[in-house]
């Protein structure tokens, strides 16, 4: 079974936990995304493309941004998703349709809080916080969580759970998704047959990353 490392907005560096941790596991892969385009469709695209890649169920884990781009393309691929670890989620009322909010020019309607899957997700997840996320209050993320109906951790005042942070080097983050992995284990023959589908990405018409495609192009026309 493999791990899909998903980083947030402006990507996971060199000396991120994200990049230390793609080291400590096998069969590992980064999902590649235009890093300072946060565009919602388009990571979640990103994201459905890799889980699409694997003929087993995947493991998610991802950071900030990257969360919700991971949410929304699993939501549309359960049965591929074996379950996924969230760490320091962005706050989507932060980003519009079109990318980081601008308050000045980005009607309240085009924020991503109305886009992210606002149900219990079919598949286990663990929702990773902090006390003092500029991105994201607590509060907020444990709301999102018991939305998702998630495991939450909160570790104290963790910043955003980056390298400015102090979170390099993680030990403590492998061990929390290998019991994580452990409490919801994937069937050993879970097997998934390639599909045929158009254009790479086979998402369903009624689907989160469809319904976020539509709105996307209402959204950049409004602005043309």
């Amino acid at each position: 079974m493999s791990t899909l490392i998903v980083p947030g907005y402006l990507g996971s560096g060199e000396g991120h936990w994200q990049t230390w941790m793609e080291s400590q596991l096998p069969d590992v892969r980064r999902v590649e995304q235009e890093w300072y385009n946060p565009i919602l469709v388009r990571w979640a695209e990103s994201v459905c493309h890799e889980i699409d890649a694997s003929r087993s169920p995947v493991w998610l884990v991802a950071h900030s941004f990257g969360c919700l781009a991971a949410v929304t393309a699993a939501s549309d691929r359960a049965s591929k998703v074996a379950g996924a670890m969230l760490v320091a989620p962005a706050n989507p009322e932060r980003f519009s349709l079109g990318g980081v909010r601008n308050a000045v020019n980005s009607p309240a309607h085009s924020n991503l809080s109305e886009f992210i899957p606002d149900k219990k997700l079919p598949f286990p997840t663990l929702v990773v916080a902090s006390a003092d996320d500029p991105w994201i209050s607590c509060e907020k993320a444990h709301s999102w969580a018991m939305v998702w109906g998630s495991q939450f951790l909160a570790l104290g005042k963790a910043g955003h759970i980056n390298v400015e942070s102090g979170y390099g080097p993680w030990p403590e983050g492998v061990q929390l998704l290998q019991a994580f992995q452990q409490h919801h284990p994937a069937p050993l023959d879970s097997v998934c047959p390639e599909k045929p589908f158009s254009r790479g990405f086979p998402v369903a018409r009624q689907g989160y990353i469809s319904r976020v495609r539509h709105a996307t192009r209402r959204f950049f026309a409004s602005y043309a």
